[in-house]
């Protein structure tokens, strides 16, 4: 599936209806979802984000634009965030089955109709940018609003889109592609903005001005001012001060945590902070993060106090929000937070039913869930069976010598457990695209087999991947039975025994589903089973040759 997210910035934070208005218009159009909508009382400014496919963000995205143009009026705002149009930032960002250069198009496409349709001047930065001077969302917002009328004469600021004049009304739109951008704001025990900017201007990328003993700033040959580089890269940051929680922040804008983790971000933060007497009291989420971050957060955190990284998500990411204090200034609800639950959060995913419910809709006359779905779930447990034998291995003073190789075990299997898990609902909406398909009337008959040929190849994909995984599960638990906790050699063995139903199950379930034209894959298969089934029965052979 193509998602792309949009995380536009509208400068109006108070006025709820005006809010809603403009995130209506976004919410009219096929495709899209709105993950979070951000107000903020004291920037007055709201940061909503949404994804959907790249034809729904578009016009979304578009429509947003117009509607804040009709009832945002930029000659009466004010605020402590920098700003210079109603919509002030449009950035687009790839997020599955997207290229950046896709992202791009799609921000000069926007960005063309926002300048002609609605005359308002538009801005490209980032990767969309015209050149590298532009490249800089600060640099472009320099002057900011009440500087833009003269800024917009001067040649080399001429719009990208749209009229080289001043729209007062809805000055001027800056729209682009980038990477994912977590906006974060980091909170001190001061109410002193001056003392924040300075702990910013220590962790930022672009730095300070360097001063002589004087105070004097210091130039090079040329008369330009000597930068002190900060030590972050890939970080943005000021400082600021916010009446309504009553304390300062270091607001940053973390443009790649690949560069920059998150964790590192807060543990710098508070290094510079403690030099100038201060300390870090938590932290805020502005708008959604990538799963991954956060999880890397919280598996560092977790290293620091010798535990095992090989743990549930759920557990991982509760250690990330204790140890960023993300709960100090309002509740982190991970399914709102993180963009990949914020997505799934309102589908009716079987993974999301109690147990006794799943194993209710199982036993019942409907078609699905069905044995493919069972698989899946039998590999699971094999998998959270393996990881939890490491993880009671771990940290015992007899197994010292495993702990790393046992450690990361237990995050392996806990990421064949969670992809197993997804499968499971994958296999049951992939036998209902199949049914849906065989029912499918009024085309002609060359267009119905089509159709019913694309989801049967469905179909038989989600079981053979149901297989692949328990493969990559096989050496695992190998490891686990052979150098894992004696007492739990039990444990092992049955997650041995798990492994062999759910491979054997998915491979029925390819069976089933292979039609005449599919018989390599089947041929495949059979191939891979040949080759894994007989470790997967030395293992349990080993584990019983053990126990007796």
């Amino acid at each position: 599936m193509k998602l792309v997210e949009c995380v536009p910035n509208f400068s109006e934070g108070r006025d709820k209806k005006v809010i809603e208005e403009i995130v209506n218009a976004i919410k009219e159009v096929e495709d899209v979802k709105v993950l979070d909508v951000d107000p903020g009382m004291e920037t007055n400014r709201t940061v909503v984000t949404f994804v959907g496919s790249p034809e729904g963000v578009k016009e979304a995205a578009f429509r947003a634009i117009k509607k804040a143009a009709e009832l945002i009026d930029m000659r009466k705002h004010k605020g402590a965030h920098p700003r210079m149009g109603a919509t002030d930032v449009c950035p687009f960002v790839p997020v599955s089955g997207v290229t950046m250069e896709e992202c791009v198009e799609i921000a000069k496409e926007v960005g063309r109709r926002v300048g002609e349709e609605l005359g308002i001047p538009v801005y490209l930065y980032e990767e969309a940018a015209t050149s590298e001077q532009r490249r800089s969302l600060a640099v472009i917002r320099e002057g900011e609003y009440e500087g833009l009328e003269q800024k917009i004469k001067m040649p080399e600021w001429k719009p990208d889109f749209g009229p080289s004049e001043f729209n007062p009304k809805a000055g001027a739109t800056v729209i682009g592609a980038r990477e994912f951008l977590i906006a974060y704001n980091i909170n001190l025990n001061t109410k002193d903005k001056k003392l924040a900017h300075k702990v910013a201007l220590n962790i930022r990328e672009k730095g300070k001005l360097k001063r002589d003993e004087n105070g004097k700033v210091v130039r090079d040959e040329n008369g330009n001012p000597v930068r002190v580089p900060g030590r972050l890269k890939a970080v943005r940051a000021i400082g600021w001060y916010i009446p309504e929680y009553g304390l300062a922040q270091i607001s940053v804008n973390l443009i790649n945590y690949k560069i920059t983790p998150l964790y590192k971000l807060y543990e710098v933060a508070k290094e510079e902070a403690e030099k100038l007497g201060l300390r870090v009291i938590g932290s805020e989420l502005v708008g959604l993060i990538p799963k991954r971050a956060i999880l890397e957060t919280g598996k560092y955190y977790l290293l620091q106090q010798g535990k095992s990284t090989g743990i549930p998500e759920k557990e991982i990411i509760d250690v990330a929000v204790l140890s960023l204090g993300l709960n100090s200034i309002k509740p982190f609800i991970p399914e709102e937070k993180i963009i990949e639950y914020a997505v799934e959060k309102d589908r009716d995913l079987l993974v999301r039913r109690r147990l006794n419910d799943f194993v209710d809709e199982l036993s019942s006359d409907s078609p699905a869930p069905g044995g493919g779905s069972a698989s899946a779930l039998a590999g699971a447990l094999s998998a959270s069976l393996g990881s939890m034998v490491a993880n009671l291995t771990i940290g015992k003073k007899d197994y010292r010598e495993v702990k790393e190789k046992m450690n990361s075990a237990a995050e392996k299997a806990q990421e064949i457990k969670d992809r197993l898990m997804k499968l499971l609902d994958e296999d049951t909406e992939a036998f209902n695209q199949v049914m849906k398909a065989m029912k499918t009337k009024g085309i002609e008959k060359e267009e119905k087999e089509k159709l019913v040929k694309k989801a049967m190849e469905r179909a038989i994909e989600v079981p053979i991947n149901i297989i692949k995984e328990g493969i990559r599960l096989i050496p695992i638990l190998n490891f686990i039975a052979e150098k894992g906790n004696k007492n739990s050699i039990s444990d092992a063995g049955v997650g041995a025994l798990l492994l062999l139903a759910s491979i054997k199950g998915a491979y029925h379930n390819v069976l089933i589903n292979t039609i005449t034209d599919m018989k390599e894959k089947r041929e495949e298969v059979e191939k891979l089973l040949r080759l894994h089934i007989p470790e997967i029965e030395e293992i349990i052979n080993k584990v019983e040759s053990y126990l007796k």
